[in-house]
C-alpha cells in the first residue's frame, strides 16, 4: 500500500510541478534549459515534502516493530532512493544558469564566459572564507577536523541560512493567509484593492513604456550607424528580432544601404556596448508586454468585482454580466454553474466559505506558533505536533500519523512557498502569473526553494521530535536525517541557534498582524494599500476613474458591434439577393450613374469634411477623457456618404459610426 502511494506522490508533485510552471513560465519562448532547471527544482522540493509523512510513519514502524508485533502497519517502504538525488547541483547549477539566461551576450560562448565570471565572484568570496577557516585549523595545534567534520559544518552553515531565511518567510505566512481569505469575504475591500492596484499598475505600465521608447531610440540609432557589411552587423540583426514587430517594421534592417563603413570617418559602438543593449532590449521587452498583460488581467477582475457588487441586490437571484466572455464556456460548467449558482456562490456562500476558511486557517496557525516557542521541551511535550504523533504513535494508528504528518508539512509548505511567489523586489525578482516570468526569477525561485526546503523539513521534525537532537533519545532517526543531515551538528547551533532562533516568529507575526513593514515602505516613498492613509484613498479614486473610463470605451466598442451585426442581418441579405438579381437581368434602360457619382463624391466631400470635423470637435468638447490620440487619425476624417456600391446604389454610412471611434 505505501509503495503504490510512494508512486502516486511522485506522479501527482510532478504534475504539479509542471502546472505550476506552464502558469507562470512560457514554455515556447523561454529557454529549454531555464525550463528544466526550474522544473527539477521545484519538483525535488515539493517531493520531499509530500514523501515525509511517509518517511516518518515507516519510522515509527520501524520503532515499535518489535514493541507490537500484532499491529496491521503499511509495509516497510525505503524512501532512501528518493531522497539521493537531491544533491547540492541544483544550488551550484541553478545561480550559473541564472547568470547564462540574464547575460546579453549574442553566442552560447559568449554567455557561458560571462555565467562563470559572475559565478566565480559569488563563490569567490565563500571559498575565500572557507579558506580563512582552513589556515585557521591548520595552524591552531589544539583543532583536529576530518572530513566528516567538514561536511558537518558546511551542512550547519546551509542550514542556518536557510533557517534564517525561513521564519521571516514562515513568519509572514502564517498572519497574512488566513487574513486574506479573512479580507476575501468583504467585497467593498478587494474592489477599493483592485482600484488601488489599477493606479499603480498603470504608472508602472507608463514608465515600461516610456523605458522601451527610450531603448527602441538606442537601438535605432545602432541600426543606422552600422551597415550591412559591418562585422557587427549580425549582433544588431539579433537585436532587432528581440524587439517587438511594429518596431522591425519602422527601423528595417538597412537592406538597401550599401554604403560602405569607414572606421577612420565613423565611430561605431563596440561590442561589450552591443551586448548591454542586447541586455536592456530583453528586460525592457519583457516588462512592457508583463504590464500589458497584468493591466488586461487586473481590468476582468475589476469588472467582475463591480458585477459581484452590484448583483448582490438583485431580487431575481440571477447573476448578471457587464461584459460577456470572449471565450466561449464549456457546456458541462454552463449547465451546472448557470447564473442562479452563480449568484448564490458568489454573493451568499463563498464570504461565508472564506470566512469559516480563515478562522480554520488562524487556528492552525496559532498550534504553529505555539509549537515553534515549546519545541524544545521534552519532558513534558508541549509541542501540540509532537502530542498529535506520540498518541497516534501509542495506538498504532500509522494512516492517522501519515494524515496529520501530511497536514502539518502541507500547512507549514503553504505559508512559505506562497510567500516566495507573492514577494517582489522592485523589478530584480518577480514571479508573474498568466506566463509573464522572466528566465531570471524564475531561476532565482528555484534556489530559493532547494534553500528553504531542508530547513523547512528539519524544523518539521523537530516540531514532532521526530529529530534525535530535539528528542534527545537513541532512537532510529528518519530516511530524511541520515541523508540530509541533522540538526545535531555542532554544539553551539543545535543547542543555542536552532532552539531560540524560531521563537522570533511571534515577533514576526506580531509585526505583520500590525502591517509595521507595510507602514515602513509607505514612510519610506512606496504606495502600499492601507486603508487610514490619504496616499490610499487618492489612488484608490484614481484607479476607479481608470477602471470607469475603460469601462466606457468597452462599452461603446461592443455597442457598435452589436449595431454593425444588426445592420448586417437586417440589410445585408437583402442588398445580396438585388445585387444578384441585378447581375443576372440587367436592364438596358438603366444609365450608369458611375461618373457622375465621382463628380458629385468630389464636388461636395470638401463640405462633408467640414460638417464632420465639425462634429467630432463638438465630441471632444463633449467627452475629452475619452479621446484617444492613437486611433484618431486623419482618415476617419473622409466622408462615409457617397460611397458607391456594385449594383447602382449608394451606401450611405450612419454618423454611429463616427461615434464610436470617438
Amino acid at each position: 500500500m505505501s509503495g503504490a502511494a510512494l508512486g502516486l506522490e511522485i506522479v501527482f508533485v510532478f504534475f504539479l510541478a509542471l502546472f505550476l510552471l506552464h502558469r507562470y513560465g512560457d514554455f515556447k519562448k523561454q529557454h529549454r534549459l531555464v525550463i528544466i532547471g526550474t522544473l527539477l527544482a521545484w519538483y525535488l522540493c515539493f517531493l520531499i515534502v509530500f514523501i515525509l509523512p511517509l518517511d516518518v510513519s515507516t519510522t515509527i514502524y520501524n520503532r515499535c516493530r518489535h514493541a507490537a508485533a500484532n499491529s496491521s502497519p503499511p509495509e516497510n517502504n525505503n524512501v532512501t532512493g528518493v531522497y539521493e538525488p537531491v544533491t547540492p547541483a541544483p544550488r551550484i547549477l541553478l545561480p550559473f544558469m541564472q547568470s547564462y539566461a540574464r547575460s546579453g551576450g549574442f553566442s552560447i560562448t559568449g554567455k557561458i564566459k560571462t555565467a562563470l565570471i559572475e559565478n566565480a565572484i559569488y563563490y569567490g568570496t565563500y571559498l575565500l572564507i572557507f579558506g580563512a577557516f582552513l589556515i585557521y585549523v591548520a595552524v591552531n595545534p589544539r583543532l583536529h577536523l576530518e572530513w566528516n567534520q567538514l561536511q558537518t559544518i558546511g551542512i550547519a552553515a546551509a542550514n542556518t541560512w536557510g533557517l534564517f531565511l525561513l521564519v521571516l518567510l514562515l513568519g509572514y505566512g502564517l498572519v497574512e493567509i488566513p487574513r486574506s481569505y479573512w479580507n476575501g469575504a468583504k467585497r467593498g475591500y478587494l474592489l477599493m484593492k483592485t482600484y488601488f492596484k489599477a493606479a499603480k499598475l498603470m504608472t508602472e505600465k507608463a514608465d515600461a513604456e516610456e523605458n522601451l521608447e527610450d531603448v527602441m531610440e538606442e537601438v535605432r540609432k545602432v541600426n543606422e550607424s552600422i551597415k550591412y557589411n559591418h562585422p557587427l552587423r549580425k549582433c544588431v540583426d539579433t537585436i532587432l528580432k528581440k524587439c517587438p514587430t511594429d518596431y522591425q517594421e519602422k527601423m528595417g534592417r538597412n537592406m538597401d544601404d550599401y554604403e560602405d563603413f569607414d572606421e577612420k570617418r565613423n565611430t561605431y559602438p563596440s561590442e561589450k556596448s552591443l551586448v548591454k543593449l542586447h541586455k536592456q532590449v530583453i528586460y525592457s521587452v519583457q516588462r512592457h508586454r508583463r504590464t500589458q498583460v497584468q493591466w488586461q488581467i487586473l481590468l476582468e477582475q475589476a469588472f467582475y468585482l463591480e458585477d459581484v457588487a452590484k448583483n448582490e441586490t438583485s431580487a431575481t437571484h440571477q447573476f448578471v454580466h457587464t461584459f460577456q466572455s470572449p471565450e466561449p464556456e464549456n457546456r458541462f460548467i454552463q449547465y451546472f454553474y448557470n447564473p442562479t449558482v452563480e449568484w448564490y456562490w458568489e454573493c451568499l456562500l463563498r464570504p461565508w466559505f472564506h470566512r469559516i476558511l480563515a478562522v480554520v486557517l488562524s487556528v492552525f496557525s496559532v498550534i504553529v506558533v505555539w509549537s515553534e516557542c515549546t519545541f524544545f521541551s521534552t519532558t513534558p511535550v508541549l509541542s501540540l505536533f509532537a502530542v498529535f504523533i506520540q498518541l497516534a504513535e501509542k495506538t498504532y494508528n500509522y494512516i492517522y500519523i501519515e494524515i496529520a504528518c501530511f497536514l502539518s508539512i502541507f500547512f507549514l509548505s503553504i505559508c512559505v512557498y506562497s510567500t516566495v511567489f507573492r514577494i517582489r523586489v522592485f523589478n530584480y525578482y518577480y514571479l508573474a502569473s498568466h506566463h509573464q516570468t522572466d528566465a531570471y526569477s524564475l531561476l532565482f525561485s528555484g534556489m530559493l526553494f532547494c534553500r528553504l526546503t531542508p530547513p523547512l523539513c528539519l524544523n518539521f521534525l523537530g516540531l514532532t521530535h521526530m529529530d534525535s537532537s530535539i528528542s534527545h533519545q537513541n532512537t532510529q532517526p528518519t530516511a530524511y536525517t541520515s541523508i540530509m543531515g541533522s540538526m545535531k551538528v555542532l554544539s553551539f547551533i543545535a543547542d543555542g541557534f536552532y532552539i531560540y532562533y524560531p521563537m522570533l516568529v511571534v515577533i514576526l507575526c506580531i509585526a505583520t498582524y500590525f502591517s509595521l513593514g507595510t507602514r515602513c515602505l509607505n514612510l519610506l516613498g512606496f504606495q502600499q494599500f492601507m486603508g487610514d492613509n490619504d496616499m490610499t484613498s487618492d489612488l484608490v479614486d484614481e484607479g476607479k476613474e481608470l477602471i470607469r473610463r475603460e469601462k466606457r470605451k468597452r462599452q461603446r466598442q461592443e455597442e457598435g458591434e452589436n449595431r454593425r451585426r444588426e445592420w448586417k442581418e437586417r440589410y445585408g441579405h437583402n442588398r445580396e439577393d438585388s445585387t444578384r438579381n441585378r447581375n443576372v437581368h440587367p436592364d438596358p434602360k438603366e444609365p450608369n450613374f458611375s461618373d457622375t457619382t465621382t463628380n458629385w463624391s468630389s464636388k461636395y466631400t470638401r463640405a462633408n469634411n467640414r460638417t464632420e470635423r465639425d462634429r467630432i470637435e463638438l465630441l471632444q468638447d463633449a467627452e475629452p477623457l475619452d479621446f484617444n490620440a492613437e486611433t484618431f487619425t486623419d482618415d476617419s476624417l473622409e466622408p462615409e456618404s457617397g460611397r458607391y456600391q456594385p449594383g447602382g446604389r449608394y451606401l450611405s454610412m450612419s454618423s454611429s459610426i463616427i461615434f464610436e471611434d470617438i
